[in-house]
């Protein structure tokens, strides 16, 4: 794919970021149908690496060939990660369905912060990268 992510490489450690490749079962909040939003691109890539991507979009019944669902709490299996691709000041409510799901980690995308949620994350235990880009990282770390 030859589509990046806007910004420049933000500042997750190396190892938590390692971790979180390690995963299998993405939940992806801000799923989006159009294939020109991150959110779409930068999924598909991820699956086409092996990832399950679990779309989470209430307006959506089905993104990218997988059922979508209206939230992190509705997905009725375990995830890994919730990947967030919504504003910042809508980043809390995900952090938080991260933390009820009991998902292993946290991954803000490219442009977004949660102070708050993020600490939240980290005390119940979760990884936490945010600003970042997923698929950058993931290219990144497989080209070496």
């Amino acid at each position: 794919m030859t589509v990046a992510c806007r910004l420049p490489s933000g500042g997750a450690p190396d190892a938590d970021v390692a971790r979180v490749l390690a995963m299998k079962t993405f939940a992806v909040v801000g799923s989006s149908p159009k294939p020109e939003r991150p959110a779409n691109y930068v999924s598909a890539y991820l699956k086409e690496q092996g990832y399950r991507i679990v779309p989470v979009n209430p307006g959506h019944k089905e993104i990218l060939g997988e059922t979508c669902y209206p939230s992190v709490s509705a997905i009725p299996f375990p995830v890994d990660a919730v990947v967030v691709f919504r504003r910042s000041e809508e980043a809390l409510e995900p952090i938080l369905a991260a933390i009820a799901k009991k998902a292993k980690a946290v991954w803000l995308q490219d442009g977004i912060t949660h102070p708050e949620g993020e600490e939240m994350a980290r005390k119940a235990g979760l990884i936490v990268v945010s600003n970042d880009c997923l698929m950058r990282r993931h290219s990144r770390a497989h080209a070496r």
